[in-house]
């Protein structure tokens, strides 16, 4: 078959370098600062810095202001856009390799253990208690999952009961806010921290949990009012769902494998 001169395709000329592929392989389980993900890949930071700006470039990854330390951002990996970028490689190569990416699913099977996961964040009424309760929807029983706050609030944020109801038709309205020393002593599979803040603080667990950090701003902050704030609501419930569409697999895989 004769060259037809097509150009390589976006997403291979970037996966295929050695240092983006490591890159992309950290980020693929947790958001990152530029010191961690120097430490964790072992190259110099100016070198990290650089293949970062060009995975940034293509949207693969993404960038976030810490809420901790405004000086500090977090980089995330945009999976469904990995997904869709995969889907158009195949196709660039053949037609019939084009698999049109599908988001995953819930777990159906019966796992040999349930895997245990709690979501953190310093208050404990919008991020966490918004992924407890997809996190418990879409696992559909076969996952343990609870959530915790370094600072609790007296109640569930207005807004994470009227995004869940509205968005998703989970009705959270009678759950509580409660605090991470409640959990000491408890054996969770996954620590996830949603809150840039509580990730300095988070305590260890006895079982030295696997842990992962979705760096999300707190949708609370955005407005005035509830009303003001609630498309922030929004998008980030909508965010975290697609992490925890994501997350699904990989729980269900640890479980197959407990």
């Amino acid at each position: 078959m004769a060259y037809s001169g097509q150009a390589t395709p976006a997403f291979v000329r970037l996966a295929a370098h050695p240092l983006r592929w490591r890159l992309l392989n950290e980020l693929v389980a947790s958001d990152y600062r530029v010191r961690e993900l120097v430490e964790r890949v072992d190259q110099p930071q100016n070198l990290v810095s650089y293949h970062l700006r060009l995975l940034r470039s293509s949207g693969l990854v993404r960038a976030r202001r810490s809420s901790f330390d405004g000086r500090d951002s977090y980089y995330h990996l945009d999976l469904d856009r990995c997904a869709h970028a995969l889907a158009d490689t195949g196709a660039a190569l053949h037609p019939a390799l084009r698999l049109d990416p599908s988001p995953p699913s819930m777990m159906t099977a019966e796992p040999a253990e349930r895997p245990a996961v709690l979501f953190t964040c310093t208050g404990n009424s919008a991020r966490s208690p918004i992924a407890e309760a997809l996190l418990r929807h879409h696992g559909a029983g076969h996952v343990q999952v609870t959530s915790a706050g370094s600072h609790p609030k007296p109640c569930l944020h207005p807004n994470t009961v009227r995004v869940l109801r509205e968005m998703f038709g989970i009705d959270v309205a009678a759950q509580r806010p409660r605090h991470l020393d409640t959990l000491t002593g408890h054996q969770f599979g996954y620590v996830i921290s949603l809150c840039d803040k509580v990730r300095e603080v988070c305590p260890e667990f006895p079982t030295h949990p696997r842990l992962i950090h979705w760096s999300i701003p707190d949708p609370a902050t955005s407005g005035d009012t509830n009303q003001a704030s609630y498309p922030a609501f929004r998008r980030t419930a909508a965010e975290i769902d697609i992490r925890i569409r994501h997350l699904l697999p990989v729980l269900a895989r640890t479980a197959q494998e407990a």
